[in-house]
């Protein structure tokens, strides 16, 4: 067979995007197992999201990865969605399968395994959510269908709160509320999980931590934070100066970021590269 110089091309649709660190982690995964695969950071405006997912048929890319403002406007130009993500209403992962576009979200089921990994089960535990935005939704859905027995959102939108409170009851066996974020709200007594799932800390605002009563964190609680750049936030300084156990994003970073790996290239991604890629490229 003849040498080819055609790579196959992945990469990741978001504005802003320059910050976002995937690349550096999925080339450092190609590299390692030998596979010609370039991952592209690209920078997609609000508005320019269906041409860009036309020329991901177009090139013939492998798929993609969505970030913000795209997890939700992008599922009008797929083909097929899984299961979780029909329900959690957001893709964060395009597989291009011969010009059919499939779209899952592996945030989720990335935090999941975050937990597993230190663990921890979300199996009949309350889990705290603050945040209703995508992670949220993503990591909501998958405790839930992972057997959390309840579920309190808290958000400052009583209206996304509510909607994604009222979409665990009707589609998941979990019960679940919603909680009004106003002021410095406490956290549910008896909660077993607590987890930061806005963007309140990522770089570059990574002296901001959400407004909770931090003296409601009891030391039982497992506290986690989607946010990995940087991994130390202050919302987990806090968790671990009342003796909470804290988990944090770098994991559902990698794991998800692993998920993406092999539904792109059929092969096992090699997970402890991608986490001594990111921990060097955040001086960790």
């Amino acid at each position: 067979m003849e040498k080819s110089y055609r790579a196959e091309l992945v990469g990741v649709f978001g504005c802003p995007v320059e910050e976002n660190p995937t690349g550096v982690m999925e080339e450092a995964a190609f590299a390692k197992l030998g596979l010609n695969y370039r991952y592209l950071t690209i920078r997609v405006e609000k508005g320019n999201l269906k041409p860009a997912m036309e020329a991901v048929r177009a090139f013939q890319m492998r798929g993609v990865n969505l970030t913000i403002p795209h997890k939700v406007e992008v599922l009008q130009y797929l083909d097929e969605l899984s299961p979780a993500a029909k329900i959690i209403g957001a893709v964060n992962t395009v597989v291009n399968r011969d010009g059919k576009l499939w779209g899952e979200n592996t945030d989720g089921k990335g935090f999941l395994l975050s937990l597993e990994q230190e663990g921890v089960q979300v199996g009949g535990k309350h889990v705290v959510i603050l945040g209703a935005g995508g992670a949220a939704r993503a990591i909501a859905v998958e405790a839930a269908l992972a057997g959390a027995e309840k579920l309190t959102i808290i958000n400052r939108s009583r209206e996304r709160g509510e909607e994604l409170a009222a979409l665990l009851q009707r589609e998941t066996p979990a019960q679940a509320e919603y909680l009004a974020w106003e002021g410095a709200v406490k956290i549910p007594e008896g909660a077993d999980i607590l987890i930061q799932a806005t963007c309140i800390g990522l770089f570059p605002h990574v002296q901001d931590k959400p407004e909770i009563d931090y003296d409601t964190v009891a030391s039982s609680m497992v506290v986690s934070d989607v946010v990995f750049n940087d991994p130390h936030t202050l919302f987990l300084q806090e968790a671990q100066k009342r003796g909470a156990k804290t988990v944090n994003g770098l994991g559902m970073l990698v794991n998800q970021g692993a998920r993406n790996f092999t539904l792109w290239t059929g092969e096992e991604a090699p997970a402890d590269v991608m986490t001594e890629t990111l921990k060097k490229e955040f001086g960790l």
